[in-house]
């Protein structure tokens, strides 16, 4: 079964607003093995939207759309895919209760334009929105369906996993299942020769690479007739994957590389304190977002300046004046120095030149160091970072976090 999405909106055409409502459906799709090969987007104008269902009911059996459900003249897709099937609206009578029940919750009046919101073609099967006053809509002619989805996404995903989700499993025979491996330290163009092998010998289950900021996630889908099925055929391609890139994947699926270093500390039960210049909390920042992590982390500081390093984590004025606050002694001085002012197992630092201005012939811009001290031992890594000054930062603080997490998997 094939399916296209028409994102419906000229401020998503125009870049004002950003779609994510076709990332969510298609993922979604995949996930219940309804294949999607092509995606719209189009404004509000009657004439192109026709053309899109034209367009992508010749090729697929079933279009999506979102937005355009409003009760303003400018919301026409249900107008329009109604025109497009040939089917003509009348009031559906427990949406038009509904709608008033809803302005009545918040004390208000619906207006007369919120009528045309219960309007549909007499067969179309109407989808609740129990988020919103505008209800979608499966309208179905000649073995082609449209399916009219509200275009906020919190009505839209609802709507979905409500109502479209069941109704299209009924209508599947297979299912598609995909588990992502990610990597980090690994360009996506050194990973694909790594992968060569598995790459060229591909078919079900496919394995495609997907190039992130600072990472690359490693998808690997399979078809089956069910979910057990599926996942068998994609356990071994994973273990063969994992058995070449070893301590280079970080996690599976939805984990983050905070996640899996926040994880490893509090199993271990390790305390962690943090020193940041030029990252100015970033990697503070992003272990925290890991449920938990107060149990071992204890202290967060954004020394900026030199007296800050000097005062707050004991870094000696020598080595400021002798290599600069920028340097890998003063790395090792601020990670050392932190771990020690709050008695933790591990100090992180970071200190550099982030841009856009600063930077020397000896000391460029994206000159940075980082440091670690893991239990009486310091270690020092120089980076050499390419971008503008929030990309220097945070490829700094996506770099810390992966050298701890390797430090922390061979302990």
């Amino acid at each position: 079964m094939k399916a296209e999405i028409i994102s419906v909106g000229t401020e998503i055409l125009l870049g004002d607003i950003v779609n994510t409502n076709s990332q969510f459906l298609a993922k979604e799709l995949a996930s219940i093995g309804v294949e999607v090969y092509y995606q719209q987007t189009v404004g509000d104008n009657e004439d192109r939207l026709i053309k899109c269902f034209e367009e992508s009911l010749k090729r697929s059996d079933i279009v999506i759309t979102t937005g355009g459900l409003g009760p303003t003249d400018d919301d026409m897709t249900k107008e329009v895919a109604a025109k497009y099937f040939n089917q003509k609206l009348e009031l559906h009578n427990p949406s038009w209760d509904k709608i008033n029940l809803y302005f009545n919750k918040i004390n208000k009046v619906p207006t007369e334009n919120n009528k045309k919101q219960a309007y549909f073609p007499k067969d179309a099967i109407i989808l609740e929105n129990n988020n919103g006053t505008a209800p979608g809509a499966i309208l179905k002619k000649d073995n082609k369906t449209i399916i009219i989805l509200p275009g906020p996404p919190r009505e839209m995903v609802a709507m979905f996993n409500e109502s479209v989700k069941p109704y299209l499993i009924n209508l599947t025979e297979d299912v598609i299942i995909s588990k992502t491996i990610k990597v980090y330290g690994i360009g996506e163009s050194r990973l694909e020769i790594k992968l060569q092998d598995i790459l060229k010998k591909q078919s079900n289950p496919t394995v495609a690479l997907y190039a992130k900021e600072m990472a690359v996630d490693i998808r690997v889908t399979a078809k089956a007739e069910n979910e057990d099925k599926a996942l068998s055929l994609i356990k071994p391609v994973i273990e063969n994957i994992k058995s070449i890139l070893k301590n280079s994947i970080y996690g599976e699926d939805d984990e983050t590389l905070e996640d899996s270093v926040a994880k490893i500390l509090v199993d271990k039960n390790l305390k962690i304190a943090v020193a940041e210049s030029c990252t100015g909390g970033m990697v503070s920042s992003q272990l925290i977002n890991y449920p938990g992590i107060s149990s071992i982390f204890m202290e967060g500081c954004v020394t900026y300046s030199n007296e800050a390093k000097m005062e707050r984590l004991g870094v000696k004025r020598e080595t400021l004046n002798k290599f600069g606050a920028v340097s890998e002694e003063t790395a090792i001085e601020m990670a050392q120095g932190v771990s020690k002012t709050f008695n933790t197992n591990i100090g992180l630092s970071t200190t550099g030149i982030a841009g856009p201005e600063g930077g020397t012939k000896d000391k460029p811009v994206g000159l940075v160091y980082i440091g670690i001290y893991i239990n009486g031992q310091t270690i020092v890594k120089k980076l050499n970072l390419n971008g503008n000054r929030q990309l220097i930062r945070q490829r700094a603080t996506k770099d810390i976090l992966n050298e701890l997490r390797l430090k922390l998997i061979n302990m």
